[in-house]
């Protein structure tokens, strides 16, 4: 069994129990999740299964794309719905659809974060919730994350009230933590705030239409349908630089052959997928640091015979 499952994480699941339970119901050790969602998220995650585990941190890499929800009046401790308030500050004044947008257009492009506490970053080989959890002060690295855009999903023209929402569609690349996102929309409007819900409804070529429950999951694996809803692996590349080969060619890739630099990929960066004339991804290429002119596998996901 092998290919990309398109998951719906439910709410009160980690990322790990996911797989937990796919190999249950798929009957196989091979299993490999896509990224980490927090427990109170939903939305799309990616299953690798077999050899399709090979594209998983690809996959990973890739955009991602969420909805949720800004709570403005007060903090959490986990910078979402589920910690306990830090600070609480009523909303004194009217908050308009201008000025949020306005947060929006400051918070696009290339932005720098510090993960929540309650987060899975490694801090001298120990993730930062294990320092929470025992109530250890530890510093927090800061790190540049992308936002493409973030769309102000309410219609509303003016927010109202001690405590105000409002829902936000955000594009944007790796390592973003929505949760801080929230608490920095509203820093620039002058409130403690925190992530009152959240959505992940694309990562990378996957969107929410493609997901399947759990419970689906099990109902087809028991009809022996399993193979109809898998995607193959090559959907989790399809966003990289690809380039055809012929069967000579092929047959060194899947050998792991480095190979001398085409002049149509001369100016491509990062990794390249390799394909025969069928769309079949064979390996994963890139330039070769100390030989100019030169490109080097660093995947291979055909194996030649």
């Amino acid at each position: 069994m092998e290919g990309i499952l398109p998951l719906l994480k439910p709410k009160g699941m980690t990322s790990h129990d996911c797989v937990f339970k796919l190999r249950k119901i798929l009957k196989t050790k091979k299993v490999g999740h896509t990224g980490t969602l927090d427990p109170e998220v939903t939305g799309v995650l990616p299953i690798c299964i077999g050899r399709a585990t090979k594209v998983a941190e690809y996959i990973t890499d890739a955009g991602k794309e969420y909805e949720g929800e800004v709570t403005i009046g007060f903090s959490t401790t986990t910078e979402d719905a589920s910690g306990e308030v830090v600070e609480e500050k009523k909303v004194d004044k009217p908050i308009t659809r201008e000025e949020i947008i306005a947060v929006f257009q400051q918070l696009t492009g290339e932005i720098v974060q510090t993960p929540p506490l309650y987060s899975a970053v490694k801090v001298n080989g120990k993730r930062l919730y294990e320092y929470a959890r025992l109530g250890q002060e530890v510093e927090r690295p800061s790190r540049k994350v992308r936002i493409d855009r973030i769309t102000l999903l309410n219609e509303q023209e003016v927010y109202n009230g001690e405590r105000i929402t409002f829902r936000f569609r955000v594009a944007c690349g790796k390592g973003t933590y929505i949760r801080t996102l929230a608490v920095m929309m509203g820093e620039l409007l002058g409130y403690p705030a925190h992530m009152s819900d959240l959505t992940r409804i694309r990562s990378a070529d996957f969107t929410i239409e493609d997901c399947l429950t759990l419970p689906q999951v099990e109902e087809v694996m028991n009809e022996g349908r399993i193979a109809d809803v898998l995607k193959p692996l090559e959907w989790g590349i399809s966003y990289l630089p690809k380039y055809q080969i012929n069967d000579k060619v092929a047959m060194k890739v899947k050998n792991g052959a480095v190979l001398p630099t085409p002049e149509e990929l001369e100016s491509v960066s990062g990794p390249i997928v390799m394909e025969t004339v069928n769309n079949q991804a064979l390996a994963l290429y890139i330039h070769h640091p100390d030989k100019p002119g030169i490109i080097k596998p660093t995947k291979v996901l055909y194996i030649g015979e």
